[in-house]
C-alpha cells in the first residue's frame, strides 16, 4: 500500500492522502500499523456508485466517520446518508453495507483490535499425558474491507483468492 511521504502509520492528512493516491484508486488507502496497537483503523475510498456488500461483524462495533464525497449506510434495516462529518456507529452483530453517491465516498473506520492467528506451545491434554495444541486465537479481521473485490463490491469468501469470481478483476494481495 503506497502512502503519502507526509503521513505515517500514527498520523495522515486527509487531504494530502487523496492527493498523493490514484483518484481511481479505491478500497483501503492507508491503515493503522504497529503491534502494540489496541485499535484498528482504516481510510477507505469507494468509486462513485461503487458499493460494499452487506456483512456482518458479530464481535466487534465499529465507528464510521465521512472524511468526503456522499453515500448510503444500510444497517439494522435502515439506510442513513453519509456526509462529510458525520459519525456512525454500527454495532457489532448488524448487518451492513455502503454505496457511495456519485463524488464516491471516503470514510474512516476505527474498531478495537483483534488480534491476529497465532499459533502457540503444546500443552498436555487434561488426564492423558498427551501433549495437543494450544487453542488459536484471533480470526477474521474486524472488517471485511480488505476481502472486498475493488471492481465489483462483492465480498469474497475464499481468502486465497486471486481473482474475483462475480467479475474476474484480478484482487489486490494482502
Amino acid at each position: 500500500m503506497a502512502e503519502d511521504p507526509g503521513s505515517s502509520a500514527e498520523h495522515v492528512r486527509v487531504e494530502d492522502l487523496l492527493r498523493g493516491i490514484a483518484a481511481d484508486r479505491s478500497g483501503a488507502l492507508w491503515r493503522l500499523t504497529g503491534a502494540e496497537r489496541q485499535l484498528d483503523a482504516n481510510v477507505v475510498r469507494l468509486p462513485p456508485g461503487g458499493s460494499v456488500a452487506d456483512h456482518a461483524e458479530p464481535e466487534l462495533d465499529v465507528l464510521v466517520a465521512v472524511l468526503a464525497g456522499r453515500g448510503v449506510l444500510r444497517h439494522g434495516g435502515a439506510e442513513r446518508d453519509l456526509l462529510p462529518g458525520a459519525v456512525h456507529l454500527v454495532p457489532r452483530g448488524t448487518v451492513r453495507g455502503v454505496r457511495a453517491g456519485p463524488e464516491g465516498l471516503v470514510w474512516l473506520t476505527v474498531h478495537r483490535r483483534r488480534p491476529g492467528l497465532s499459533v502457540r506451545g503444546l500443552r498436555r491434554a487434561p488426564g492423558r499425558g498427551a501433549a495437543g495444541p494450544e487453542p488459536e486465537e484471533g480470526g477474521e479481521p474486524a472488517c471485511l474491507l480488505s476481502r472486498v473485490c475493488p471492481g465489483c463490491g462483492a465480498v469474497i469468501e475464499m481468502r486465497a483468492a486471486a481473482y474475483c469470481p462475480r467479475c474476474g478483476e484480478q484482487l489486490p494481495s494482502a
